[in-house]
């Protein structure tokens, strides 16, 4: 049999792995800022620092530089070896790693500048999405071109999920990054309110599932076999594991849009494949954990198998969780809490972070060919590093179950709310302030990982070219008598990425294509109409500032809500919204009836107040205080906007682009006008700035239900030109009688 010899590439692996680590303590950092911006408001001290700017710059930093640099790093240094051979093109590594750098870069510099796409973790722009497709692309290539010269038949079980990586998070990119471009740096989200929810929460969800699960699912089952140096426990179970957990996963995003405007038949096919998904991902974790079983005194010696026992607990615990929010009992009590947030950073923390911290420990000193600095900083490290996540974790538990309690406490005759919502903001400090010691001490512990794997590399010589031999492949889809049914499709790459691609497409197409396709599925309203530009201008500064991040626009069909907020919402009031701003957190209260009509609605003055001195209006409020707001807004780009949505389907008529700006000017002066002539002492305000088109846009925010005769009271703009109507049938409004109490 013939010998080859070859090398593996160790640089690629070096320039990830320092990547991860870099950019890992920054996003924590970032994220740490944030906490405490919620404690001491004041910290807001400029536009770029608010943190309605810095929550999607630390989501963005931690699922893209630092999870997204550790997939690179643990599969560049893994699939080498599984495949017996190195990268297809070290040229196409170099690309790979300094794109994906680049990439950040311009999240780094774009997200805290206000260009943002305002979709949960799809907030960056159409050309940093584009640049996104191209380094995927780049990796897809290198990684199948690897495969395919391969000098193992089979294709072990890490190379499965790093295959359903590739292919599924590929599928989802395209698809909710379909957006219209008005200039170099602002979009419209190709799709409208409940359609652009669900396509939003279908990728979302499975970008933790596909972005954060399967790709350190792979690194599991690669590692934590190397580290403790014996075999994984079942072949049959990682087969078991793998395909139900990458068709089931792709069906659950809808548990995040439970008791919303989306169809009845959506919430529940999420929240069945939801309690399925319980099983695949215990399969995985049960077969990760019995991989150590006869090795349990080598875990309590060796910090990398103690990372990753954790890692595998935590992966357990989100995934045990996770089923049981979507369950509607507890979905009506969690959602919207930070209940949620602890549950995300169990596996945020717990599963990404200890895997990622072990898989470090486990490969600097292989690759710079010495032992570790300090197996004592390493256990201090572990030990930091879980009282980290304990101290986040656990307060915000019950932090969040007492947040929704006081949101829903009636009081003892049952004609009212027993708390306002404030009240359970500031409730809610001493807890923040517990979550920010417990990410403090896991950023320390990460500084003691950085020390120690410096001081380890010192000592070393790093190996760039790794030498090896291994026989040469000879007909690799020949299968060998007696083996298992599942190896003819490891034998078979592009056929098994085509199996994975069907897998993960069928959930997707049956949820989506519906909701398009069939109309009552998205009723409409004949009262709702288009924005006005200067509501569309203020739109667009909401979202700018993030406000979604701590704001919803979805009041669901309870009695409390519904007593706080007012009615609750309806299809048919999102079909103008590109994007969707639906929300996920309350942090503040729903905004979707703060329009005139509503109970919610402030006057003109009030918000004006409120958004440049939050605390003037609401003592104890944790809202930065908007002064940047007083800029004058530009309305250069009014035109395009306007054109940009009447492509979307929005009913402007046409040649109303020509109209636009000087009907925003005219229902600016009236703004001003109402703010002051409600409050005289009110002397800072002028026609021309964001504010007023923020403040139009807040006064407007489910208005349109209320309009009596919608017909005759569609806004004029123009002369002679009316906004046209959703649609000329009026929606029969469901019976609010039946409100769940």
């Amino acid at each position: 049999m013939q010998v080859e010899k070859f090398s593996y590439d160790n640089r690629i692996v070096r320039l990830f792995l320092i990547a991860t680590i870099t950019w890992g303590v920054i996003g924590m950092l970032v994220g740490l800022f944030a906490s405490l911006e919620l404690i001491w408001p004041e910290l807001n001290i400029t536009s770029w620092l608010s943190f309605g700017r810095v929550r999607p710059l630390h989501t963005n930093a931690v699922i893209f530089a630092f999870v997204g640099n550790g997939i690179f790093a643990g599969v560049y240094y893994s699939l080498q070896r599984l495949l017996k051979a190195r990268m297809y093109s070290d040229l196409l590594s170099r690309i790979n790693f300094w794109g994906w750098q680049l990439i950040i870069i311009a999240a780094v510099i774009t997200l805290p500048m206000g260009y943002t796409a305002g979709k949960e973790y799809a907030e960056l722009e159409w050309p940093i999405d584009i640049a996104i497709t191209l380094m995927w692309v780049v990796w897809g290539i290198n990684m199948f071109g690897t495969i395919l010269k391969r000098r193992v038949k089979h294709m072990y079980v890490a190379i499965w999920f790093y295959i359903a990586t590739f292919v599924t998070v590929a599928v989802l990119h395209l698809v909710n990054s379909v957006e219209l471009p008005v200039t170099f740096m602002k979009s419209y989200s190709w799709y409208a309110g409940v359609q652009d929810a669900l396509v939003q929460w279908w990728y979302g969800h499975n970008a933790v599932a596909f972005f954060l699960t399967t790709p350190y699912l792979g690194l599991m089952y690669y590692f934590v076999p190397k580290a403790a140096n014996r075999p994984v426990y079942s072949y049959r179970l990682s087969i078991i594991h793998f395909w139900s957990l990458i068709f089931i996963y792709i069906w659950a995003g809808p548990h995040h849009l439970l008791y919303s405007s989306l169809p009845d038949w959506a919430q529940s096919l999420g929240i069945v494949f939801s309690i399925m998904l319980l099983f695949p991902s215990w399969g995985g974790m049960l077969n990760g954990l019995l991989t150590l079983r006869g090795v349990w005194d080598k875990v309590r010696d060796d910090a990398v198998l103690k990372f990753m026992v954790v890692a595998i607990t935590c992966y357990g615990m989100a995934t045990f969780e996770g089923p049981m929010l979507s369950l509607k009992n507890v979905n009506w009590i969690t959602h919207f809490t930070d209940w949620t947030v602890a549950h995300v950073h169990v596996g945020g923390l717990g599963w990404n972070g200890m895997l990622t911290f072990g898989m470090a420990y486990y490969l600097v000193p292989k690759l710079w060919r010495t032992n570790l600095y300090s197996k004592a900083l390493a256990n201090a490290h572990f030990w930091i590093a879980t009282l980290g996540i304990v101290l986040w974790v656990i307060p915000m538990y019950f932090a969040g179950f007492m947040q929704s309690l006081m949101w829903k406490k009636f009081t003892a005759a049952g004609s009212g709310l027993e708390y306002e919502f404030l009240d359970s903001v500031t409730f809610m400090k001493p807890y923040f302030m517990l979550r920010s010691l417990g990410g403090t001490l896991f950023i320390i512990g990460a500084c003691v990982m950085v020390y120690n794997l410096w001081k380890t590399a010192r000592m070393g010589s790093f190996l760039e070219n790794e030498e090896a031999e291994a026989p040469a492949l000879v007909n690799s889809k020949k299968g060998n008598k007696g083996e298992h049914w599942h190896s003819w499709i490891e034998r078979r790459p592009m056929k098994f990425l085509v199996f994975a691609l069907i897998a993960i497409l069928i959930g997707g197409a049956i949820e989506i294509i519906p909701t398009f396709m069939i109309s009552s599925n998205v009723p409409t309203i004949s009262s709702v109409t288009p924005y006005t530009p200067l509501e569309l201008e203020g739109r667009d500064i909401y979202v700018r500032e993030g406000c979604y991040n701590c704001h919803s626009q979805w009041v669901r069909p309870f009695r409390d809500e519904e007593m706080r907020y007012g009615e609750y919402s309806k299809a048919g009031e999102f079909v103008y919204d590109h994007p969707f701003q639906w929300g996920s957190k309350r942090t503040g209260p729903d905004l979707h009836r703060s329009g005139k009509g509503n109970d919610m609605n402030k006057s003109e003055a009030w918000h004006y107040v409120h958004m440049l001195s939050p605390e003037n209006k609401s003592a104890g409020s944790i809202m930065p205080a908007y002064v940047w707001l007083k800029d004058p807004l530009d309305i250069s780009n009014t035109p395009d906007k306007i054109n940009a949505m009447r492509t979307l389907g929005v009913p402007y008529p046409e040649g109303y682009e020509d109209q636009a700006v000087a009907d925003l000017k005219k229902q600016a002066q009236e703004v001003y006008e109402a703010i002051v002539e409600q409050d005289p002492d009110i002397q800072t305000a002028r026609p021309d700035m964001e504010l007023i088109a923020l403040i139009a846009y807040l006064e407007r925010l489910g208005s349109d239900i209320h309009k009596q005769n919608p017909v005759d009271e569609v806004l004029e703009i123009g002369e002679g030109i009316e906004l046209e109507t959703a649609d000329t049938s009026s929606v029969e409004m469901e019976d609010t009688t039946n409100i769940i109490e």
